[in-house]
């Protein structure tokens, strides 16, 4: 039987692509590990010439092969969120943001094309080998901007790489999930999912239904047989993505505010049931005058799909603004 959400997803990403000149390509960034980005075309790596071998060897992007043709773009890397990979998560702001920036997306370990043989499955996991694949690619400064799980992994690589990361844009998310966090996302619930796996792992049709009625503002009615098919799909590496909330959550007293050197845009759905818009006033507060909040109104959790000409547009008025300085 066809799966129609695979069928629409590979039509959508070669559509994308095209239209936003980006480029898929693996980058090894250690003993086993490789990261998939969207990449623009004129940054890619030259190919070399394929050789007569016996085994498929792991694509790997040496600093040699980099292009590095030089456009005047500022670079700016897309971050999904958990439920999601890269270009179906940004599937409105790539074609946006082609004309002013370079665009990297990459696919975060066990999402998309990306894999480890690692057990770590921490936020500062992710942070580093997104890092370190920029780093590979020749990238020196960027801007990112992360989605709900990978705002968390925004902050973290803000934090740690001051002089890769120059500006921050974090919808959905804070600088890190606690406990309470989770405690009080559960509760807003109302008892749907008794712990976060549950909610952001959906093993049903009636999990998906739960989980997209939760991140929307908007009411939206989608038939069974196409959540089926986003289930199958979206889902893979199940094993080692059950495993990410729990290393996600941290306790409460263990959070340390960092004093980011960076610009920062808190870009927020007003409806958002994950992040409530409360959470994000608070962290503006916490993070101080370097910091801009604003809200979407009529916008949930998925504000970047739900109200995307609104979102493109206070996110290409931030970029503009941190580049000009």
């Amino acid at each position: 039987m066809v799966n129609w959400v695979q069928v629409k997803r590979k039509y959508l990403l070669s559509r994308l692509a095209k239209n936003a000149g980006l480029r898929q390509h693996a980058v090894a960034v250690d003993a086993g590990t490789v990261i998939n980005f969207w990449l623009p075309k004129h940054k890619a790596p030259a190919k070399k010439k394929k050789k007569a071998t016996t085994t498929t060897p792991v694509p790997t992007v040496e600093k040699d092969q980099y292009r590095g043709e030089e456009t005047g773009k500022p670079a700016v890397v897309l971050v999904h969120g958990f439920a999601g990979d890269g270009m179906m998560t940004w599937a409105f702001q790539v074609g946006s943001l082609r004309k002013r920036y370079d665009v990297y997306v990459p696919d975060l370990v066990h999402f998309g094309g990306s894999t480890s043989p690692s057990p770590d499955r921490s936020v500062g996991f992710q942070a580093a080998c997104v890092a370190a694949a920029l780093e590979r690619l020749g990238v020196e400064r960027c801007a990112v901007v992360g989605f709900s799980y990978g705002g968390l992994v925004a902050f973290q690589m803000a934090a740690a790489c001051p002089g890769l990361v120059r500006s921050v844009v974090v919808s959905g998310a804070d600088v890190a999930y606690t406990g309470a966090m989770n405690d009080a996302l559960l509760a807003r619930l109302g008892g749907a999912a008794r712990k976060i796996t549950e909610l952001m792992l959906p093993e049903s049709v009636a999990g998906v239904s739960r989980l997209f009625s939760a991140a929307l503002h908007m009411r939206m009615w989608m038939p069974s047989c196409l959540l089926s098919d986003f289930l199958k799909v979206m889902y893979s590496n199940r094993k080692e993505r059950t495993e990410m909330p729990n290393a996600m959550v941290v306790k409460d007293t263990q959070v340390l505010t960092p004093a980011f050197q960076q610009g920062i845009l808190l870009l927020w759905g007003e409806s958002d049931n994950f992040f409530p818009i409360e959470s994000a006033k608070r962290l503006k507060e916490e993070l101080g005058e370097k910091v801009t909040l604003r809200s979407i109104r009529k916008a949930g959790h998925l504000a970047q799909l739900e109200r995307p000409f609104v979102y493109n547009r206070c996110l290409k008025e931030f970029l503009a603004r941190v580049n000009a300085i």
